[in-house]
């Protein structure tokens, strides 16, 4: 078991609408980040992960993501399952926990078109 306690995370600024809070448990299977979103994320096109699925369950807000063209509304509550190699884009004022797996990295992460 592990316990990664608020006071060990660590802040990323991925855009000017986009804070990551990272609860990062050294574990190459998983990983776990509050997202902050205030806006569009990227700020133009879209991004992908080459490696990972990602889970994302909003707490609070509304918005919208975009995958693969479809777009869907999101409320408190929702939860979605963005599978390798699907472009998509947020949108909107959202609290959001999400999961990668396998773990989430930088090199695996692109912006596209």
């Amino acid at each position: 078991m592990k316990i990664i306690h608020k006071n060990q995370t660590k802040i990323f600024k991925n855009s000017e609408t986009c804070i990551a809070i990272d609860y990062w448990t050294g574990d190459k299977d998983i990983n776990g980040a509050v997202i902050e979103l205030n806006g569009r994320y990227p700020d133009k096109g879209r991004t992908v992960n080459l490696e990972c699925k990602e889970m994302a369950y909003i707490i609070k807000g509304s918005g919208k993501i975009v995958v693969e063209g479809e777009e869907i509304k999101l409320n408190d509550g929702d939860l979605v399952l963005i599978d390798k190699g699907e472009k998509y884009f947020w949108e909107g004022n959202l609290t959001m926990f999400t999961s990668c797996a396998p773990a989430w990295n930088h090199e695996q992460h692109k912006e596209v078109e």
